[in-house]
């Protein structure tokens, strides 16, 4: 029984339960509930900015060759627009099959708050959000945590450092203690991680009622399938063609999984997923790369989530799209799901930006999603968050960067029970 209690995923499952059954019960308590959710995410985003930077630092300081840099980088970017894309679509079909719009009474949405998101929408410009990853205060980019930029920071002095050679050493040497410092720092802030899982699942219910549920449980119901088939049928179908298996990819990061599900935020694991990555096999380049770059433009989930959201709005203000139509919203999907990238509130926003661009229907629509975007979180988090490692595994492979053996020791079932138990 020690071994079970000790297990940060049985931890974990065992939190999400209990914020279930106060969020149902005592749902006063939900401010409170929001600060302990609030206060481990905290935790987890203050190691994030030196992880990322450290990481891919090292990495491209050890790979040397800016020429495969380009490389990795190029095909990460591709891979994430084919996708993405493909999630759309999907998105699409199924929404167009299921029909969760059709035959609901509209719920009275508060419109009020739509307003902030249709602004921020209105004021997305792709170009200055090109020109943006080029940070003007470096360490203003360190401050509020904007991966795009440390990224781009990351990859010149990672570049800076290995042209030093031999004299770079001795600060390479340093870099790499530090990193290890911070992955031991992320060890100790896990261990807090069913409290982030209680916080924020007795936060949503609390908040919003299991109630809220009931009208927009075809919406919902529709999203889970669409996310659930995706992986099981897309991603697995990657899996299967660069022979590796998703069952024991996902066994492995069955931890992370559950904090993504109690917490409705895959930066929760950001650190965790780099560290994961790296003890599969990947190289340390390659996931400091394709990692927090899939973090901005492999948003698997919140393509599924937009795609069918764009429809259900149609379907319940009955807006009729032809097929030319809806190509037309795959189209401008492909674009605003990547423009909005790393803004807060960002799956609003892309719908605000998108319905925009489309001129359908008033954005004020969007305000019937309110009460259940936040359960339908999870679900896109989950997707964004599976898809990435599996990004992350196909291009080291693909690059010669996969290390086999190591893969097959990290997915026995006893070295991933020691590593949660040793969290």
């Amino acid at each position: 029984m020690k071994s079970i209690f000790s297990n940060l995923t049985f931890q974990v499952l065992l939190a999400i339960a209990l914020g279930v059954t106060v969020g149902a019960f005592f749902p006063g308590f939900a401010p409170h509930a929001k600060l302990i959710s609030q206060s481990f995410i905290n935790m987890i985003s203050m190691l994030i900015a030196p992880i990322i930077f450290f990481t891919i630092v090292l990495g491209i300081a050890h790979m040397g060759d800016m020429k495969k840099v380009g490389r990795v980088g190029g095909k990460a970017l591709l891979y994430f627009e084919i996708v993405t894309t493909l999630a759309i679509a999907i998105g699409m079909v199924v929404a167009n099959v299921l029909k969760p719009g059709e035959g609901i009474k509209v719920p009275q949405g508060d419109s009020s708050k739509i307003q902030t998101y249709a602004d921020q929408a209105g004021g997305i410009n792709w170009l200055e959000f090109i020109s943006h990853i080029i940070p003007h205060n470096v360490f203003e980019s360190f401050t509020k945590g904007d991966i795009l930029q440390i990224l781009f920071f990351a990859i010149l002095f990672g570049y800076g450092l290995s042209k030093l050679a031999e004299d770079g050493k001795s600060l390479l040497g340093t870099f790499e203690k530090i990193s290890k410092v911070l992955f031991n720092i992320m060890k100790v802030v896990m261990r807090f991680a069913p409290l982030g899982a209680f916080g924020g699942m007795a936060y949503s219910v609390g908040t919003y009622g299991l109630h809220t549920l009931l009208p927009m449980a075809k919406l919902m119901g529709s999203v889970y399938l669409t996310c659930i088939l995706f992986i099981f049928v897309v991603l697995n179908g990657i899996c299967r063609y660069y022979k590796f298996s998703l069952w024991q990819y996902l066994k492995y990061i069955r931890q992370e999984i559950l904090i993504v599900l109690g917490t409705s935020s895959s930066e929760s694991v950001l650190p965790s997923m780099m560290q994961k990555m790296e003890a599969i096999g990947c190289k340390k380049s390659v996931v400091g790369l394709v990692i927090p770059t899939g973090y901005s433009f492999n948003l698997d989930g919140t393509a599924i989530y937009l795609s069918m959201s764009v429809i259900f709005l149609c379907q319940v203000f009955g807006v009729s799209l032809s097929i030319g139509q809806q190509l037309s919203v795959l189209a401008v999907l492909m674009v605003t799901s990547k423009g909005a990238a790393g803004v807060t509130g960002s799956g609003f926003i892309v719908l605000a930006s998108t319905l925009t661009a489309l001129k359908i229907m008033p954005v004020e629509h969007i305000a019937i999603l309110l009460g259940v975007d936040r359960f339908m979180s999870e679900a896109r988090a989950i997707t964004n968050m599976i898809g990435n490692g599996i990004a992350t595994i196909v291009i080291a492979k693909s690059e010669n960067e996969f290390d086999e053996a190591k893969y097959q020791l990290a997915i026995q079932p006893a070295a991933i029970e020691k590593a949660e138990e040793n969290v």
